[in-house]
Formats: C-alpha cells, structure tokens, sequence
C-alpha cells in the first residue's frame, strides 16, 4: 500500500492521470466499501493535482445530491438534481465540463476562488447512479476530455461487483 499520495502537478496531465490511477489500483485492491473508496479518491485526487475541491455527492432520494467523503473549503450540504453543474451531471447522467463557472448559468459557488470545474457520475454494478465526483479549481479552463476520460476511467471502480 502507498504510504504518501504523489504530488503529479509536474507531470503532463496524461502521466500524471496515469500515475494517480496506479496508485489508486494499489490502495483499493480489495477494498469494497464505496465510502471509504470515495474517501482515498477524493485525497489521491486532491493532493496529487492540488486542486480547490474535490469530493463526491451522494444519491440519497431520486432527485438529491447529498455531500460525501471530500478535501477542501465547506461544500454544499444538498444539491438537487438539476440545479449547478453537479446537479446538472446527474439529472442528464454525464459528465460536465466547465471551463468558465462564472459562464454556467445556475453555477452554485461554495468558493469564490473557483474557476474551472469537472463533474463525472458514479454508477455501481447494476448502471445505478450512486454519486457524482465533484472536482474545482482554481485555474481557469483547467479540465478537458483528458480529464473527463481519466475520471470515467477511475469511476469504474465501482462498477465492478464487490
């Protein structure tokens, strides 16, 4: 098991996507437990690219996003399906990618230092929807398909039957 997470600010962001998914690989193996898979994600993630924010929201009714296991400044405790950028990843089952936030209408802003956020869903074994991944930065048009394709990529994680 990995003692420290890897900083891969340094790396191109395909190496570092690939470096953080190994790591990842070595800490999970074994692990079944989606909250505590969520909680190393969400530090591996956090740490590694040192971004503002990155954390899941749960589904815990139809319709509702509740806060999970995250790093960073306070979240929203709720978020309806729908409403800002995780609630829009959920009600339309996609990954979003904002460049701009302050360009997303109906943006939720839980820190004005955002700039740029990503957003991937999280199904389990039977395509349900159990979550959404959540990352912020503070770098304008800080994500792109390689980022949206890195995360989908780790997401499958709990895809796979436990």
């Amino acid at each position: 098991m990995a003692e420290t997470t890897l900083d891969v600010r340094h790396l191109p962001k395909a190496e570092a996507w690939a470096a953080l998914r190994d790591q990842l690989d070595a800490i999970l193996r074994g692990a079944h437990d989606d909250e505590a898979r969520m909680a190393t994600i969400a530090c591996v993630l956090h740490h590694g690219f040192g971004f503002l924010w990155t954390g899941f929201y749960r589904v815990v009714t139809p319709t509702l996003l509740r806060v999970g296991a995250y790093q960073g400044t306070l979240g929203c405790l709720e978020i309806p399906f729908g409403r800002g950028v995780c609630g829009t990843a959920a009600a339309e089952a996609r990954t979003v990618v904002v460049k701009d936030v302050h360009a997303f209408a109906g943006h939720i802003t839980c820190d004005a230092r955002s700039q740029s956020e990503i957003v991937a869903p999280v199904w389990n074994a039977r395509r349900e929807l159990i979550a959404v991944l959540d990352i912020d930065s503070s770098v304008p048009a800080a994500f792109d398909d390689t980022d949206a394709a890195a995360i989908e990529g780790l997401l499958q994680v709990f895809a796979q039957p436990g």
